[in-house]
């Protein structure tokens, strides 16, 4: 697989796109007014313990205060006794200081969720200072390199009290590598527990890394052949970072200097543009509609002009089976997150129910996110969750629209010409005016003049008072005003 990075860098903002074939897979954006905050690490306070929900509100230092969750707290902080066995107000009580990390972005109308089990990555390995445990990634799927790589690491921590994870890019590496990453991690956790002594409660204690160095450090694997940057200054800060942390990275980086825009060149700003828009168009002629709401996301499978050429059974098959693909690179490209539904085209043929949730289930190894997904159901529904950390991509590009207030929608003019006849008869009725002036769109005005003329005309014989219309140019179609004079 051939793959590329292009690191688009602003002062207002960081852009990162994971083309891979040549088609963007992913990306990555980071505003310098608006920070992610998952990864950094605070000392909290309790603000309140909530019994009834087995939770607590913590404050962190922000406009709202953040969730911990009684599943999220580990045993360390009650003398070594396991808290799922436990109630959260034994565990926790207000005004206490205890040490948490960001695990969710604040999201829409909800806070940031927190745990305390503190988690700090590097290239090779993830640090869990608070819990003594071994584990490898289970993306790694060779058992004699896993075998291998758990062994060795520990054998290099048995002295320690903390915990490590290897993740997938120790792939191949060996002792010295390892070793590097622990001396690390052990030198940055000593330095958080300095600052945590002297921190005050909402004080951050560590900042996770910014953008362009998170993907160095979780991006980069063997698969990618260059990174391109398009600000020299970016390029030198990234370089600086891999030739310290990095070393074997250092030769994939290039700085991007040509005229044309980094993201123009490989057309990327029409496809952040296309994933903005509800309806994805299949090659063969079928197509996608995918619907993001608070509760879920749904995305539904047709057919569209695709026709087939045998049957109808291998028609809906092979646009599932194109579907399924185009579905995980969506996922991953909107950065859809939570409950999803998949509606596939409903199949009679089981093996080809099998072949495609295999065809899907190998897509989606790819996601970064972690993904569960059940089997097709007797609806032809997949009930899928994807882990959500931060926003999705339309949640940060785009807000509800203010003429449809999010709903996606608007009223006719025919429809908002019938609620202003109920307005008029209200305000007939409770007030004593010599003619009514009528404010609203152009469209409703000339409606109300032209096919709603005759009843416009019954309703003036019938209040006794003359009615006026004024077309507003600023006026939405949903808008309307009734004056009294």
């Amino acid at each position: 697989m051939h793959a590329e990075i292009l690191v688009n860098v602003t002062p207002q903002e960081t852009r990162v796109a994971v083309v891979e074939n040549g088609m963007l897979q992913e990306l990555l954006l980071e505003r310098s007014n608006k920070l992610g905050l998952v990864g950094n690490i605070y000392k909290g306070k309790v603000r309140r313990v909530l019994p009834g929900m087995q939770a607590a509100f913590i404050d962190i230092g922000l406009d709202r205060a953040a969730f911990l969750h009684a599943s999220d707290i580990i045993s360390r902080l009650d003398n070594g006794c396991d808290a799922d066995t436990r109630q959260i107000e034994e565990i926790l009580s207000e005004g206490q200081t205890l040490l948490v990390q960001v695990i969710k972005d604040p999201l829409g109308t909800k806070g940031a969720r927190l745990t305390t089990q503190i988690t700090i990555p590097s290239r090779y390995l993830v640090l869990m200072p608070e819990v003594k445990c071994m584990g490898v990634s289970s993306k790694l799927e060779d058992e004699n390199e896993r075998g291998r790589l758990k062994e060795l690491v520990i054998r290099l921590t048995e002295d320690g009290d903390e915990g490590y994870i290897v993740r997938t890019a120790a792939e191949g590496v060996g002792k010295e590598a390892l070793q590097t990453d622990i001396n690390y991690l052990q030198k940055l956790w000593g330095i958080i527990r300095e600052r945590e002594m002297t921190a005050q409660p909402g004080d951050m204690v560590y900042e996770e890394l910014n953008l362009m160095m998170r993907t160095l450090r979780d991006f980069i694997d063997d698969s990618i052949e260059k990174i391109l940057v398009d600000s020299r200054g970016a390029y030198q800060r990234m370089c600086d970072f891999a030739d310290k942390y990095l070393a074997d990275l250092a030769d994939r980086l290039e700085h991007y200097s040509g005229e044309r825009p980094l993201f123009d060149l490989y057309n990327i700003e029409d496809e952040i543009q296309k994933s903005l828009q509800s309806k994805v168009q299949l090659k063969s002629g079928g197509y996608l509609i995918i619907d993001q709401t608070e509760a879920m996301t749904t995305i539904d499978v047709n057919t569209g002009a695709y026709v087939g050429h045998r049957n109808l059974e291998e028609t809906i098959f092979k646009t599932n089976l194109e579907a399924a693909q185009a579905i995980a690179r969506q996922l991953r490209l909107r950065n859809l997150g939570g409950i999803i539904i998949l509606d596939f085209i409903d199949m009679a043929n089981e093996e080809h129910k099998r072949q495609v949730l295999r065809a899907f289930e190998k897509c989606i190894d790819k996601d970064h996110a972690k993904c569960y997904l059940t089997d097709i159901s007797k609806l032809g529904l997949i009930e899928m969750t994807r882990k959500r950390t931060r926003e999705s991509l339309e949640h940060i590009l785009c807000e509800p629209c203010p003429t449809c207030s999010g709903r996606g929608s608007v009223k006719t003019a025919q429809t908002v010409c019938y609620e202003i006849f109920r307005e008029i008869m209200r305000e007939a009725r409770q007030y004593d005016a010599d003619k009514l002036l009528i404010l609203a769109s152009q469209e409703v005005v000339d409606l109300l003049l032209d096919e709603e003329s005759n009843s416009v005309a019954e309703l003036e014989e019938f209040i006794g008072k003359p009615i006026q219309f004024q077309a507003e140019t600023l006026y939405s179609q949903e808008n309307y005003d009734v004056v009294l004079m």
